[in-house]
């Protein structure tokens, strides 16, 4: 299984989650745009929401915090950081 600083990381097409499901909260990132850069697609947009894993809460209600980054390792960052700060409150 691949992970970022200890915690998973599982892609379906353009959404990525991050974290441990069986933590309070994840990231889910949305690739929303990409580029080319030679031969390789890149992500470009990628929206980033910590959701509570609480799937009896609607889906508005579960998104903690939410914001656009440029490219995937902004995104990932940015996602690692707001789980580490929900995980110490």
């Amino acid at each position: 299984m691949l992970t970022y600083k200890g915690k998973p990381i599982v892609r379906n097409g353009n959404t990525i989650y991050y974290g441990d499901m069986s933590d309070d909260y994840v990231a889910m990132l949305q690739i929303l745009s990409t580029k080319q850069f030679n031969d390789i697609e890149m992500a470009n947009k990628v929206s980033v929401q910590i959701i509570a894993t609480n799937t009896e809460l609607k889906l508005k209600d579960r998104i903690i915090k939410k914001t656009e980054k440029n490219g995937l390792y902004e995104a990932i960052n940015i996602a690692s950081i707001w789980l580490e700060r929900i995980s110490e409150e």
